[in-house]
């Protein structure tokens, strides 16, 4: 069992802070705990040490002796124990994450993770003794016991592990290791993160507001932001080279020990994906572009008026494009009825979000950057992060968010075990509310200016989401190939950084000195290596699926929630199968980016034609 942890989004552009955003909403988390010292939490604890160590005395060294109802009584168990350590781990990592600069509560995150890694070590020998089953009586229990054989897709990615599975011994040292390990650095890196100050103008900014200059209107703000964050990022970059190399090689020891044939495999295990399939994504991907991101971003330069682009100039916004500041209640209303006109239900899943304290919207001092949803445990409900301010991309933030969101109640009555959903298919319903909140706007539009701007706007998302997802997925595999040579200094990091950036950002752009360690600000490097592919898969995903709605299949609805239901009790072949889909085939991610390529075209017809 491992603790819960947030879902890290890629979006982490905010706003300028703005006094006509209106309320905005904080977390309650009493749906978990009223506190870090509340009665309840305490009483969990206690149960949880009992619970895990009545499991070991049961099961240890007894599972090839359960006949189906008493396997199917060993998941039971273990289930329960993972909704009380989830919950826990949910609190304390959520309270974390809205001020991780607080000693406190940083305090509190790790006491709680070392404690409950110390009880949960007792049951690693689970799923080591699932792997010994054999294969032929798992088959014939799964026939005789239906409730048992709900359960073979947590079988069947245990067993995944089977051929890097180490010993006993090593697999519990690995485990009570882990609060040290890894999440140590994990720690470091965000605190580290959350402390940096950057100026500009005198005036002290964190990282997401100096981010969010990046897409200001006056382009001498934007080129002081930039300077100022190559100046912080290069100040700092020798301990985050240092975050790198020993994340990098703590996982190359792990994964030679447990014979991985590359750095990614895990990851591919993980997501339930065959290498495959994220290999044909990425050369459809990187095969597109020219007709994609080079493409957009030299319409996008003569827009500006410039004959290169700078790199601060990459997220500016259009010169004619007027942005004015939306605030929460709009944005909300913006969601709901894009929710609504899909389907009614999608819109009452997404309303407890904003009535009940599910969603945390302000930025605050110390506050994680970004936004994610965290699924917490399924017997409680989802909380939303975000770092609202009122820009349009913002808005498609909470859309993203809240899709999200609506996933993972539906997933929940899968029960804690198959509820998850693999980071492949975990984009889906976000990258699916974003698309039908751009659609109303879009449909909504009264000029061809407005259309303009939404487009350019959409069609920047899309790029940032699979083709720089897809340049950052390179940029780890280089990072991880270059760390299995030996020690790498922070010019090796930032020349690898840079060797991706140019291919896929394209001819238009120069790169200023100092962006060579923008590398380091990126947080998913550090917490999930590789996790980065899954938003170009989830991308590509809904923009097959979506192209199958606009088809009008009359039952694309219902297929729609089914899917979503299923969290992680399927894998994605037998999921699209509904759609007529296949991930497999090379052709399915065209299918995806033609979306994208499409929109460009249109851009470029707008050019053309008199308004």
């Amino acid at each position: 069992m491992r603790p819960a942890t947030p879902r890290p989004v890629f979006d982490a552009n905010a706003s300028a802070s703005d006094d006509n955003l209106g309320a905005l909403p904080e977390w309650d988390l009493s749906d978990l705990y009223a506190s870090e010292d509340a009665p309840e939490l305490e009483r969990d604890m206690e149960w949880l040490e009992s619970a895990c160590t009545d499991f070991a005395k049961t099961y240890e060294g007894k599972l090839a002796d359960l006949d189906a109802a008493g396997l199917l009584a060993c998941l039971n168990d273990y289930e329960a124990i993972d909704l009380i350590g989830g919950r826990i781990m949910s609190f304390a990592g959520l309270r974390y994450y809205q001020n991780t600069t607080d000693a406190g509560r940083a305090q509190f995150l790790q006491n709680c993770q070392e404690k409950i890694t110390d009880m949960t070590a007792q049951m690693v020998f689970f799923s080591l003794e699932i792997n010994r089953l054999d294969e032929d009586r798992l088959a014939a229990m799964y026939a005789e016991n239906a409730n048992l054989a709900r359960f073979k897709p947590i079988f069947d990615r245990m067993r995944a592990m089977k051929p890097h599975q180490l010993s006993d011994e090593l697999e519990k040292f690995l485990h009570d290791q882990s609060s040290v390990g890894a999440s140590a650095w994990n720690k470091l890196f965000d605190e580290t993160i959350a402390g940096l100050t950057f100026k500009i103008d005198d005036e002290e900014m964190s990282l997401e507001s100096t981010l969010n200059l990046l897409t200001d209107r006056d382009r001498a703000k934007r080129e002081s932001a930039g300077h100022e964050l190559a100046r912080v990022f290069g100040e700092n970059v020798k301990l985050f080279a240092r975050v790198h190399n020993t994340l990098a090689k703590d996982k190359e020891i792990e994964d030679r020990w447990r014979k991985m044939p590359t750095p990614q495999t895990g990851r591919h295990l993980s997501n339930h994906v065959e290498s495959e399939v994220v290999e044909a994504l990425r050369n459809a991907v990187v095969a597109a572009y020219p007709k994609l991101s080079h493409r957009y971003y030299a319409l996008k330069a003569k827009w500006l008026g410039l004959d290169k682009m700078e790199v601060w100039d990459r997220n500016a916004p259009l010169p004619a494009a007027h942005e004015a500041t939306i605030g929460w209640e709009e944005a909300r209303d913006i969601v709901t009825r894009a929710y609504s006109a899909f389907d009614p239900k999608m819109a009452e899943l997404a309303q407890p979000f904003f009535d009940k304290g599910w969603i945390d919207a302000g930025v605050k001092p110390g506050k994680a950057p970004g936004a994610f949803a965290h699924p917490t445990v399924t017997n409680v409900h989802p909380y939303v992060m975000l770092n609202y301010l009122g820009k349009p991309r913002d808005v498609m933030t909470l859309a993203h968010e809240l899709g999200h969101g609506v996933h993972q109640v539906l997933a929940a009555d899968q029960g804690e075990l198959l509820s998850s959903t693999p980071l492949t298919l975990a984009e889906t319903a976000s990258v699916f509310g974003e698309m039908l909140t751009f659609r109303t706007l879009l449909d909504a539009a009264e000029t061809q200016e407005d259309r303009k701007r939404l487009l350019a706007g959409k069609v920047e998302d899309m790029i940032n989401t699979v083709v720089r997802q897809i340049a950052f997925y390179d940029f780890e595999c280089k990072l991880h190939a270059a760390r299995a040579e030996g020690e790498m200094t922070p010019e090796d990091i930032n020349a690898l950084w840079m060797s991706v950036q140019a291919e896929s950002l394209g001819p238009v752009f120069n790169f200023m000195d100092g962006y060579e360690t923008f590398w380091a600000y990126i947080p998913h490097f550090v917490h999930s290596p590789f996790y980065v592919y899954a938003y170009a898969f989830g991308d590509g995903l809904v923009n097959a699926l979506y192209a199958v709605y606009q088809e009008g299949d009359a039952d694309f609805q219902a297929k729609y929630f089914d899917m979503l239901k299923a969290g992680g009790s399927k894998h994605h072949k037998e999921l699209l199968a509904p759609f007529g889909l296949d991930a497999a085939d090379p052709k399915f991610w065209d299918k995806g980016l033609s979306m994208i390529s499409s929109m460009i075209d249109e851009l470029e017809a707008i050019e053309v034609e008199p308004d």
